[in-house]
């Protein structure tokens, strides 16, 4: 595949037969025709069976698996009580069950980027952070509206924080982005009022950093999501961060657009 990003732009263009204001719309139709739209194609999904499968590839749960094994035989021979064998492969299940339950919720967000889901963050700092080539090949984009004269006045009338009302903005204007938090505790709580009354976003990323109701605005955004079946990535404790938010976007975005090799974001 060409790296057009690579080569002079006068090369670029004239290898696709654009021009710097673009394709006329009759060539344009003829190529959507003849090509299809401009998005990556879905890889197939693999079925549950196999996901799970896949869980028990995992070093820990062959050594647990192993642990069984020698435990049964030992119980067998010696006439003792399956218990422990019982008891390990309980938690392997449940553990096997538990991953494939939380790749099920990643698998929702890389669906949305793949139809071009608009990626909402409490700071520009996130904003930043977040893979812009990424989304491009997604058609997708990431917008932070903490420096909204609109969202700063609503906060002010309102008596609240910018980070509440770039939330309220975003459940009315992007229903179904995904919300990423990094930094304010109290954005994770308007975003769990809005979900309370109607709003079905992609997928919520809560990850705020701090002291201040930083795990109550966890734990409670957690149990919102769970009760009205969103995807969410949850960092619980007191850890997270601005920085972390983009890492865990940019994990998604990677991942839905096939970026996941670093040769294929550029590096060398």
């Amino acid at each position: 595949m060409i790296k057009f990003y690579m080569e002079d732009a006068g090369e670029a263009l004239k290898e696709t037969g654009s021009t710097l204001h673009g394709l006329e719309s009759g060539e344009a139709e003829i190529r959507l025709e003849k090509n299809g739209p401009n998005k990556l194609a879905e890889p197939e999904r693999e079925s549950l069976l196999l996901r799970f499968a896949k869980q028990l590839k995992d070093p820990m749960i062959i050594v647990l698996l192993a642990a069984a094994l020698v435990s049964g035989i030992t119980a067998f021979y010696a006439g003792e009580s399956f218990a422990d064998v019982i008891i390990i492969l309980a938690v392997v299940v449940i553990n096997a069950v538990l991953g494939v339950y939380q790749e099920s919720k990643a698998e929702k967000a890389i669906e949305a980027l793949h139809n071009g889901a608009t990626i909402i963050t409490d700071t520009n700092m996130a904003l930043a952070g977040v893979s812009k080539p990424g989304l491009k090949k997604l058609n997708g984009e990431a917008l932070c509206f903490m420096a909204d004269p609109a969202v700063a006045q609503s906060a002010k009338e309102s008596g609240t924080t910018r980070a509440v009302a770039a939330m309220h903005k975003a459940a009315k204007e992007y229903p179904g982005a995904i919300l990423a938090v990094g930094n304010a505790p109290t954005a994770l709580f308007a975003i769990a009022e809005e979900i309370e009354n109607g709003l079905r976003p992609a997928l919520i990323i809560g990850v705020p950093v701090g002291f201040v109701n930083v795990i109550e605005s966890k734990e409670n955004i957690f149990a919102v999501c769970e009760k009205h079946h969103v995807p969410a990535i949850v960092a619980f404790g007191r850890k997270g961060g601005s920085t972390i938010a983009a890492a865990v976007c940019n994990a998604l975005i990677y991942s839905a657009a096939e970026m996941l090799d670093p040769t294929a974001r550029g590096w060398k």
